[in-house]
């Protein structure tokens, strides 16, 4: 209720109540309006920059914000769970699949490169959380170039793979006369007494003793490349050409079951023992080349004999008697 105001009139002696005009009173009121409009906007304003008060949407961004962190979280130990992975298989390839097939590894500040140039996350720029998801962004572009590199790393190991194995094929590695048809073994690699002219002189193969007509056996995958009788004191021969430098003669045959130009595989039946040539019994006289050098045969039968099988031929081919050719 509104004080009620007074006045001393001295021509009646008396007092007098002041009446208010009314211009006076409806401008009270209007600065009361103005005055609780303002107060009521400054709080609305407080109150939009607090935390006090959420709207609707404000608890809905704040929900799908705390979200996104969730999810910020778990790709963070998705990622850290790849990288994991992908060390461990870098590390393999590096250190057993390239090694095994002498490959060189690859560099890991060429695993772990970024990307240079031009900034490809200029776009991620001017977030709130822009720090964190550039962040991210560059460990998943990292994660996938890694990657790209091991599956073009495994890709090459796929291939070295494929070629170690038509290798493996190719080395001449088994024994041409099964051990069951086998006489004897006559004549190792090395110096050795010749038949015809006692003469002591490097021989250079060895001589399997086998009754005429006794198959022989490809030692490795590869291509005939010689099948006749016109290389002095071989007689009829085969020689077959294994690639990746190395090549395997068998000599003094009775007939041959090849021809030149024919592929065989290890363990086909390419001839049989004779004494064609310079030969004084019938025997297989069985040569290996690297690389257009002759090495010694002994070396490359772990294909096809036992232990002891490769200890009794060690010990006879060792011996210093006289060759059959």
């Amino acid at each position: 209720m509104s004080k009620v105001k007074y006045y001393y009139d001295p021509d009646t002696l008396s007092y007098r109540k002041i009446e208010p005009k009314k211009s006076r009173r409806y401008r009270n009121i209007g600065l009361f309006v103005l005055g609780s409009a303002l107060f009521g906007l400054f709080c609305l304003i407080l109150l939009l920059n607090t935390n006090l008060v959420n709207t609707p949407r404000e608890l809905s961004l704040d929900r799908e914000l705390k979200n996104y962190e969730l999810q910020f979280e778990l790709l963070d130990k998705k990622m850290q769970q790849i990288e994991e992975v992908l060390a461990n298989i870098e590390d393999r390839d590096n250190n057993i699949y390239r090694l095994y097939f002498e490959a060189n590894p690859i560099p890991e500040e060429q695993r772990r490169a970024g990307f240079g140039g031009v900034n490809r996350y200029k776009s991620l720029e001017g977030f709130n959380n822009s720090e964190m998801i550039i962040a991210t962004t560059k460990r998943l572009d990292i994660i996938k170039k890694q990657i790209a590199i091991q599956s073009k790393s495994l890709e090459e190991i796929a291939l070295l793979a494929k070629e170690k194995e038509k290798l493996l094929a190719a080395i001449p590695a088994i024994q041409p006369i099964n051990n069951e048809e086998l006489t004897r073994m006559a004549s190792g690699y090395g110096y050795r007494s010749d038949p015809f002219t006692k003469a002591r002189k490097m021989h250079r193969g060895m001589d399997f003793t086998a009754p005429r007509g006794t198959p022989i056996y490809a030692s490795g995958d590869g291509k005939v490349t010689r099948a006749d009788n016109n290389s002095s004191g071989y007689g009829k021969h085969i020689r077959i050409d294994h690639g990746y430098g190395y090549m395997s003669l068998y000599a003094h045959l009775s007939k041959y079951n090849v021809k030149r130009g024919q592929k065989v595989k290890r363990g086909d039946l390419i001839g049989f023992v004779g004494s064609t040539g310079r030969s004084e019994a019938p025997h297989l006289h069985y040569e290996v080349f690297k690389d257009k050098e002759r090495i010694n045969p002994i070396n490359f039968y772990y294909g096809s004999l036992s232990l002891k099988e490769f200890e009794n031929m060690l010990k006879y081919a060792n011996q210093e008697n006289q060759s059959l050719d």
